[in-house]
């Protein structure tokens, strides 16, 4: 039991002391956590639990750790506030990776994000489909923020008093030059059908095509590999 009175200090003085450092720090370490600062927290916990478990250390060694380590990354964070030039390399920098309704397929392959991500974040926004988004910039925390399109910004139907109109998903039939059989499947669509549609828009082969997505009642929305930011 004696040895319990040691870890419960160490614990309780390692709680305040970091509690401490992200007040000193700024909300900024919690809420845009970018790769820099994810490591940066990934240490930070590694020292305090070592020296938790460590007899040979006590709240001394774990106060020095938490005070070096906050010095540390504060004089960083002033660097980046004082010079501008060291942000990208340090937290990185926004990407676009839709841009006026295409697709970006470079700058998604440098960011690792594929396109069942991309639909997962824009969902987080309230867009249920590529063809809404005018611009997607993905941020250097990961997360993406979308321009949408004005035919799909407020206001809706509400303030104009019109009648409510059914609505229906996007489906995603084709992604990265593959068709999703299960979703073409699923919607009651032939292979027959989807061959017609892309030579509507002069493209002979599913190879050709980066994405390509159907809602009921609209055109399919196909975008090939070649489109590329002006």
């Amino acid at each position: 039991m004696d040895h319990l009175l040691p870890i419960f200090l160490e614990s309780l003085f390692g709680f305040v002391a970091l509690f401490i450092l992200t007040k000193v720090l700024g909300k900024t370490q919690i809420t845009q956590l970018t790769p820099f600062d994810f490591i940066a927290a990934l240490v930070l916990g590694e020292l305090v639990g070592n020296a938790l478990f460590d007899d040979e250390k006590g709240i001394l060694e774990i106060g020095f750790a938490i005070v070096l380590w906050g010095v540390i990354l504060y004089v960083t964070e002033l660097i980046t506030q004082r010079y501008k030039g060291t942000r990208a390399l340090l937290e990185g920098r926004p990407t676009i990776i839709i841009h006026q309704g295409k697709l970006i397929r470079e700058e998604m392959k440098k960011s690792n994000l594929d396109i069942n991500q991309l639909q997962h974040l824009l969902r987080s926004k309230d867009a249920f489909s590529i063809q809404e988004v005018q611009y997607a910039i993905l941020e250097t925390d990961g997360t993406v923020s979308v321009l949408k399109k004005s035919t799909y910004q407020v206001p809706n139907r509400n303030d104009f008093n019109l009648q409510p109109e059914a609505t229906h998903l996007a489906v995603t039939l084709i992604n990265d030059g593959e068709v999703i059989w299960d979703n073409l499947k699923e919607a009651n669509l032939t292979e027959e059908w989807l061959m017609d549609e892309l030579m509507k828009q002069e493209i002979k082969t599913v190879r050709d095509v980066f994405y390509a997505e159907w809602i009921e009642g609209h055109d399919i929305f196909v975008q090939p590999f070649t489109s590329k930011k002006n």
